[in-house]
């Protein structure tokens, strides 16, 4: 049997996120918000993640896909859960369980997919060296041949058309845009590409901070807006102030500390996790009523996907003007519509 031109694990190649569109000749793909992950095919079935750990364990529905792949052949990635026609971070996260039996029943529940992107062998062959132009015409051809749960993700050498699929399949759980060099040589652990992610502002209620953990300074704000019931509904938090301002907000906000400030029937900070495990979730409240503008890059149900970006403090709004309906919900094509598109 045929096996792989190098040896398990490798690095995969990484993006830098990039404030605008590059100048330049690229290829463009939808950026998928799923686990990053390696697959290896016959005769040592695994699956890694983008900090090479085995993931296969997690996910025993997806050795289906790995056993389609021809002996000797490594896929780049995305393993995602479609829920309602979208990929689904939280229920992609569920699937990391100690438990064996939960493993297998949600394997059932909530089954993940395989987005591939880029071939780093094939049936022996190592083509890290080789353009990502040729890495992907071998891509596609292979891809016609496998089955669900495989997709190939789309792919425009127009940047209009690209600009197109950054708004409209951001409904299908797209969250940005990958530009690639498409005579690039794949370079583990660099990188090598580049990322075009979405951007908003909105204006947020501060209902809480945590202290650095060198104390007496801040560490983050808790930021929250009104549900529809009135309820202040934790929504995430912003962090990376200068180190000449965290005294002096710790300080403001101290003076604001209360004894409660999130709804207790909305969503609220500080739930111990699997995910933060060991980490000091401690936060304090503090009366609702110092409003600020972030900027956050995506959504994920009614919370930030990732920290948000502190823009400005807003003394002109009244934190009454803050509410859940600021948020942006993408509408447009579903998961199924958008993979396994050959381009334009």
């Amino acid at each position: 049997m045929t096996d792989h031109p190098f040896r398990p694990t490798i690095p995969t190649m990484e993006a830098r996120v990039y404030e605008g569109w590059p100048k330049g000749d690229f290829v463009y793909e939808p950026k998928w918000d799923g686990f990053r992950s390696l697959s290896w095919s016959a005769p040592a079935l695994r699956l890694d993640s983008r900090n090479e750990r085995p993931l296969l364990r997690y996910f025993p529905e997806l050795t289906v896909a790995l056993e389609q792949l021809p002996a000797g052949t490594v896929v780049d990635g995305e393993i995602v859960v479609v829920v309602d026609g979208a990929t689904d971070f939280d229920a992609l996260q569920q699937r990391i369980h100690p438990a064996q039996s939960r493993v297998e029943m949600l394997s059932k529940a909530t089954p993940a997919e395989l987005v591939a992107f880029d071939l780093l062998a094939h049936e022996g062959e190592d083509l890290r060296g080789r353009p990502f132009r040729e890495r992907r015409e071998r891509l596609v051809e292979l891809a016609s041949r496998l089955e669900h749960p495989w997709h190939l993700t789309p792919q425009t050498a127009d940047e209009e058309v690209a600009k197109v699929w950054f708004d409209e399949f951001e409904s299908a759980g797209c969250d940005g845009i990958i530009a690639k060099d498409p005579e690039s040589t794949y370079q583990s652990g660099k990188r090598a590409m580049i990322k075009i992610k979405h951007r908003r502002t909105i204006d947020v209620v501060v209902g809480g901070f945590r202290e650095h953990k060198d104390g007496g300074k801040i560490g983050s704000l808790l930021l929250g807006l009104y549900n529809s019931n009135g309820d202040l509904h934790f929504i995430g938090h912003c962090s990376g102030f200068p180190d000449t301002d965290r005294v002096e907000i710790f300080r403001r906000f101290q003076e604001l500390a209360v004894d409660s400030s999130f709804g207790e029937a909305a969503r609220s900070p500080g739930a111990v996790s699997r995910w933060s495990a060991g980490q000091d979730k401690s936060w304090t409240p503090v009366q609702p009523g110092v409003v600020i503008e972030v900027s956050y890059d995506q959504l994920e149900g009614d919370r930030f996907r990732h920290a948000a970006r502190f823009h400005r403090w807003r003394p002109d709004k009244t934190a009454e003007e803050c509410t859940m309906d600021q948020l942006e919900r993408p509408e447009g094509p579903g998961f199924a519509d958008v993979v396994d598109r050959n381009g334009e």
